[in-house]
């Protein structure tokens, strides 16, 4: 992690779990760290926890990420403020369960999905590599996928809707920026990062999950993972991470 002293790491939904965990790590490895979500009131508690002497590096921003407008406007105060992004974390991301896919009436649920899963993606990649080109920065992207973007097992509990195509849409937009950012001749580096089930606030019900038994990754795993990915050498890209619970069934 040496060679990201002093850069700027954006990270997405960063009021809570894997994100908020995350901004934390980063800060601790020494970067600033500019924390995007919509509830800027969890942003500020979460700011308030850190040790006195990494308060200054974060950053919180409020921003609704499925909103294009908001999302270009942050990114040019990111870069007017502090010169741009070197590293982006994509972690906002939403699940709803129990409304199936061939549901009636359906569409707000299918459309909150789609934008937070996979147009907010679409908005802060944009932004954050065409500064890193602009710029010429090595930076590195690294975007929250699921093992639901993999494959698909057979849900007991009911319909996760539009979940788990959102992330396979997300498994095929990786290896497009990948393409795409070695054909634009610069060496930004894109990673997936596929967890399995991970205790936080997306999945509803924790707690039944939890009684019953079932295997889960904390987000500190998660985080772990990103920092794996970026601090590999730069010659080195991890292309996807899939991690697992031990235990998990699918």
């Amino acid at each position: 992690m040496d060679r990201w002293q002093g850069k700027v790491a954006v990270v997405t939904g960063a009021s809570s779990g894997i994100g908020a965990v995350t901004a934390t790590k980063l800060l601790e490895n020494g970067l600033s760290v500019v924390a995007l979500a919509r509830r800027e009131e969890r942003l500020l508690e979460n700011q308030k926890t850190l040790p006195e002497n990494l308060r200054a590096r974060y950053h919180p921003k409020k921003c609704d990420v499925t909103d294009e407008e908001a999302v270009k406007s942050t990114f040019a105060w990111i870069e007017e403020r502090f010169g741009g992004a070197d590293i982006l974390v994509n972690n906002a991301g939403v699940l709803t369960h129990g409304v199936n896919l061939s549901a009636p009436d359906n569409t707000e649920v299918v459309r909150k999905t789609v934008e937070t899963n996979i147009m907010s993606v679409v908005y802060c990649v944009r932004e954050a590599f065409n500064s890193m080109k602009k710029r010429n920065v090595d930076g590195h992207i690294v975007i929250i996928n699921s093992v639901l973007g993999h494959k698909i097992p057979m849900m007991p509990n009911g319909s996760i809707n539009m979940y788990a195509p959102s992330k396979f849409a997300v498994t095929a937009m990786v290896e497009t920026y990948r393409q795409e950012f070695a054909n634009a001749g610069t060496k930004v580096k894109v990673t997936s990062i596929s967890p399995g089930a991970v205790e936080t606030e997306i999945v509803p019900n924790m707690a039944a999950y939890r009684k019953a038994g079932m295997s889960l990754l904390y987000p500190e795993d998660v985080s772990n993972a990103i920092l794996y990915a970026l601090g590999t050498p730069p010659h080195v890209q991890v292309h996807e991470l899939i991690i697992k619970p031990v235990g998990e069934k699918n």
